[in-house]
């Protein structure tokens, strides 16, 4: 008697847990589409198009459903702008990682961090639509941790390069940040004009090499 009411039990645990993976993996579902409703909308309408309630009518689920799987749009704003940070700390890995020399990492991690912002700028908008990242959301959330780590550790090893103790690394980091994001910012926000008789891409190339070469020297001093 004892060997068939433990494989009855057995059965029944089985049970239980087939009807929890189920359901674990419907709201999983659910919230896959949530996610996949808000983003489409954002590519037709942009950021501010987003709400509650247009996507719970997308998905064909009440409001209530929505707000089960994220606490307000707040929240599905935050979901995405880590997968952004992820996808850009990916992306300058990746460049990073095809070059040896210090210097050529450095030119490429610029170079990748200025093709992420144009060839993803609604992630990029997202990212930065409220100001840089604070030092405790860096800390906070491993994408942006990592994101940061890759463009501290090349330039520390630049500065050890150069023989340069008396530079404070993350100073130089948060310039290298702030200079880039601004060259990005002007041309996502204003038409490219070019006063030098060439095409806006030619010489937005221009400046951003000239800025690489200037800041590269800074390292130095």
């Amino acid at each position: 008697m004892v060997l068939p009411l433990l494989t009855l039990l057995g059965k029944i645990a089985a049970g239980e847990m087939g009807i929890v993976e189920r359901k674990e993996r419907q709201k999983k579902e659910v919230r896959d589409r949530i996610l996949e409703s808000a983003w489409h909308m954002v590519n037709e309408d942009g950021w501010q198009s987003l709400s509650i309630r247009k996507i719970a009518d997308a998905i064909e689920y009440s409001v209530p459903v929505v707000y089960d799987h994220f606490e307000n749009k707040e929240a599905i704003l935050n979901e995405f702008n880590i997968r952004g940070f992820k996808l850009l700390g990916d992306k300058l890995k990746e460049a990073k990682d095809q070059h040896v020399g210090s210097a050529d990492q450095f030119e490429a991690i610029a170079y990748a961090y200025w093709d992420f912002a144009f060839q993803n700028k609604e992630y990029y908008q997202l990212m930065y639509g409220l100001g840089m990242p604070s030092c405790e959301s860096l800390t906070n959330v491993p994408e942006l941790m990592a994101f940061i780590d890759t463009i501290h550790s090349t330039i520390t090893q630049l500065l050890t390069e150069a023989g340069n103790t008396e530079a404070n690394s993350w100073m130089k980091v948060h310039s290298f940040w702030s200079m880039l994001h601004g060259l990005v910012s002007i041309n996502l926000m204003t038409p490219p004009v070019s006063h030098l008789g060439l095409e806006p891409a030619e010489m937005n190339k221009m400046i951003l090499k000239d800025f690489i070469t200037g800041f590269l020297k800074g390292l130095k001093a």
